[in-house]
């Protein structure tokens, strides 16, 4: 039910957006996040955007500065704008639901999508 597009190869410093589309039901949940699993590392939250009103955003310390999520209402569309890519960013990129204001933590992700693949070299 959540379907992201938009990854790819890049260079160093390059960008690339992706993107995360679902149905009304899981857009609407609290906490719609990004996630990233990198080969032998454990997934990480990386960015979560909060729907209570305030909009409100959360970023891991690697990538302040360089990563922007946001959402389109109209497209039930969440986005994750990734700028400055190094190779340390190179991981399957998944999209996540939660009900729960921790969200970018795995335990607490309700619905997963099935990832996309983002290559910085």
């Amino acid at each position: 039910q959540l379907v992201e597009s938009g990854g790819g190869s890049v260079r160093t410093g390059g960008s690339l957006t992706l993107s995360c589309t679902d149905s009304a039901d899981i857009y609407n949940s609290l906490c719609l996040a990004w996630f990233r699993q990198a080969p032998g590392k454990e997934r990480e939250g990386v960015a979560a955007i909060y729907n209570d009103g305030g909009g409100s955003t959360y970023y891991i310390d690697s990538v302040k500065g360089r990563f922007t999520i946001s959402q389109d209402n109209a497209k039930n569309t969440v986005y994750l704008q990734m700028n400055s890519l190094k190779p340390e960013d190179t991981a399957m990129y998944y999209c996540a639901s939660s009900s729960q204001y921790l969200g970018y933590y795995s335990q607490y992700v309700d619905y997963w999508g099935q990832g996309t693949q983002v290559t910085v070299s």
